[in-house]
């Protein structure tokens, strides 16, 4: 690997440690020129698929677009940050495990309806109405049947 300071091509590898989460590998690095030390992470990349719109047209994955729809419904609702933020990997996790090429807006759509209810009914709700498009007030009571029936 090249070094960030002088830019010679060799370096060696001093410690290399797993993260926390076990996702990356933290390498410690000295440029053999200059004798500097730097930190490099490495990590698996992996490519999520291509999102399906209902009109046929293909789109790249967003991960800012599904934070997006998570914190829409979340809005002034009692939940945590890092409950968001495990509801969106779940998703993303599930997306990878379909090991699909593409995916249809449609079931990411379901996915995140399915973690909203598992975080917050009224957020559920919320989603539930745009993603469907209610028309009227006996949709949304449908859907408060449905959530609340989940439950007993």
């Amino acid at each position: 690997m090249k070094c960030p300071f002088c830019g010679h091509a060799d370096t060696q590898v001093v410690d290399s440690r797993v993260s926390e989460d076990g996702a990356s590998i933290r390498r410690r690095r000295r440029c053999l020129e200059c004798d500097k030390r730097f930190t490099t992470f490495e990590t698996a990349e992996v490519r999520m698929p291509q999102v399906v719109k209902q009109d046929g047209h293909r789109a790249e994955f967003s991960d800012a677009k599904l934070r997006t729809g998570f914190t829409r419904a979340l809005h002034k609702r009692p939940v945590p940050t890092p409950l968001v933020d495990e509801a969106v990997g779940r998703v993303k996790q599930k997306l990878l495990q379909l090991g699909e090429r593409e995916v249809s807006a449609r079931q990411i759509g379901e996915m995140v309806m399915s973690e909203l209810a598992r975080l917050d009914k009224v957020a559920y709700v919320r989603f539930a109405s745009v993603y469907r498009s209610f028309q009227d007030v006996a949709e949304f009571s449908d859907a408060i049947r449905e959530i609340t029936h989940d439950k007993d």
